[in-house]
């Protein structure tokens, strides 16, 4: 009987540490499937970053567009050498598509404009077109101080900078040029679907560029966008005002006609290809002159080499 229960015990023991080892095994294999868990849910996270950073730009809204569109041996976009300053200098002007704002501002800066306005449809950009206009303003500020100490050297050279600063128009005194003028008081951003709106209506421009965005009008709303465009940027000009336009080749557009749906569809609808633009302009839409003023244009990047028009009103 003595051994019998110490038989009992023995066993209840034993089944006892069994249990006891079956659920440490439960909890250790539990423990190894968390790991695993938290290695899947990184890979998900790193997957979703992953996509995140490869960002898609259906309207050819690049960031750090003028990073790569200039050569690394020039000190400014290429373009800026066959614009012609009469177009310009005294004027209001419109910028289509202006991306991060750098060409708009090197514009005004360059050759003194009344006033110019840089549209883009992607909101981000308009954000990096003030902070670069921002920055410009301060280097321009910066720069004053030296600038009025030369210029008030000599009581001489106070009275010609004086003369200078004054010029006669309708019989009215004015000191303001746009030398003198703040970058801020000349340049602004708005962020526009250019196609779409109807803020722009009421305004007149002396001179409107579109430059590299004809393919994106075209490929995001079709051969009626592009004619909208051309329609609504021959209302917006001034009698004998200035169109410039830099479009992209049919090649450039079978490089990007996948980066949406939109885009693909639209792409195999296209019939007015680039190369019929000049005669769309010029017999429909109503300019009389066209002048290429590409022949002189070097110091592009490879692949932006593009046809540059200005056409008359």
């Amino acid at each position: 009987m003595g051994r019998d229960n110490d038989q009992k015990k023995n066993k209840k023991k034993r089944n006892r540490s069994n249990e006891n080892e079956k659920s440490v095994e439960k909890v250790v294999t539990n423990e190894e499937k968390v790991p695993t868990q938290q290695k899947q849910q990184q890979g998900n996270c790193n997957q979703s970053k992953k996509k995140k950073n490869q960002e898609v730009y259906p309207f050819g809204n690049y960031r750090n567009y003028y990073g790569y569109r200039i050569s690394h041996d020039t000190d400014e976009d290429p373009r800026l050498k066959v614009l012609k300053k009469e177009w310009f200098e005294g004027k209001d002007c419109l910028d289509i598509g202006c991306n991060s704002g750098i060409m708009t501002i090197h514009i005004a800066k360059k050759f003194g404009c009344r006033s110019i306005l840089g549209v883009d449809i992607d909101s981000s950009r308009i954000e990096d077109a003030h902070w670069h206009l921002r920055k410009f303003v301060r280097m321009q500020n910066s720069a004053k101080p030296s600038e009025q100490k030369s210029s008030s050297e000599g009581a001489e050279g106070v009275h010609r900078s004086k003369e200078q600063s004054v010029s006669l128009s309708n019989g009215e005194a004015k000191t303001d040029s746009a030398e003198t003028k703040d970058l801020s008081q000349i340049v602004s951003f708005q962020k526009e679907n250019f196609v779409l709106t109807r803020n722009l209506d009421e305004n007149r421009y002396d001179t409107i560029l579109c430059l590299s965005v004809t393919k994106w009008v075209h490929l995001n709303w079709g051969d009626d966008g592009l004619i909208t465009l051309f329609s609504k940027i021959w209302r917006l000009l001034q009698p004998g005002g200035i169109f410039v336009m830099e479009p992209q080749p049919w090649k450039s557009y079978e490089n990007n006609r996948r980066v949406s749906e939109t885009t693909a569809m639209n792409y195999r609808t296209i019939v007015l290809r680039p190369d019929r633009f000049q005669e769309i302009l010029l017999d429909k839409i109503g300019f009389r002159t066209v002048e290429d003023l590409t022949s002189s244009l070097s110091g592009a990047s490879k692949g932006f080499d593009r046809q540059i028009l200005a056409f008359q009103k």
